[in-house]
């Protein structure tokens, strides 16, 4: 749910990354805080506990231009991946006006993706917000390691709904920009 600070006259998007455990939710953070603007983004912060990471910052894209005079300022959240932290996701995913899913393609990921998505899904209807319409796109990363699956087979089990998607290699910005670009173009549509 964006929120509109009229003193400002901005309005504020919480875009959320989320998908399995170490599969390149805070690759994509890092990676894009440290390649866009300084004077245009945030402080990256972490919320560490003795077991899991939220990472977070806000920035305001320069090419976006404005909504009825208002600019537009992202929050970019990462969620903790692992099962036992979905409490954590279902906290950070609340508020949220887009989405974008990392899935790791690694063969033996696929199940893990699956499942993350399947509860992303679920979160999401849990809140109010119909799955098959929220503004999500899908990353699908790792696409570098002689184990990932081609697009086709990633497609079949993760895309049905033939959601914008695009190949990542985060660890080198591959795919990084394009994803982000994708996510916000879907968010202030919805704007």
């Amino acid at each position: 749910m964006a929120l509109i600070n009229v003193a400002a006259r901005e309005i504020h998007g919480k875009i959320v990354y989320y998908g399995p455990g170490l599969s390149g939710k805070t690759t994509n953070l890092q990676y894009i805080h440290a390649h866009i603007p300084e004077h245009t983004r945030g402080e990256l912060l972490s919320v560490d506990t003795e077991s899991e990471r939220t990472l977070f910052f806000d920035f305001l894209p320069l090419n976006l231009g404005t909504v009825h005079g208002f600019t537009i300022r992202f929050h970019l959240y990462t969620v903790p991946g692992q099962v036992l932290y979905e409490r954590t996701r279902v906290a950070v995913l609340n508020g949220a006006d887009g989405v974008v899913f990392v899935a790791d393609a690694q063969r033996d990921r696929l199940a893990e993706n699956i499942q993350s998505l399947r509860e992303l899904g679920q979160n999401l209807i849990a809140q109010g917000k119909p799955f098959l319409n929220f503004p999500l796109v899908l990353q699908y990363n790792k696409m570098d390691l002689p184990t990932a699956l081609p697009v086709p087979v990633l497609d079949r089990y993760l895309n049905p709904m033939r959601a914008p998607r695009f190949e990542a290699v985060a660890v080198r910005g591959v795919g990084v920009f394009e994803t982000l670009r994708a996510i916000c173009k879907l968010v202030v549509k919805r704007f």
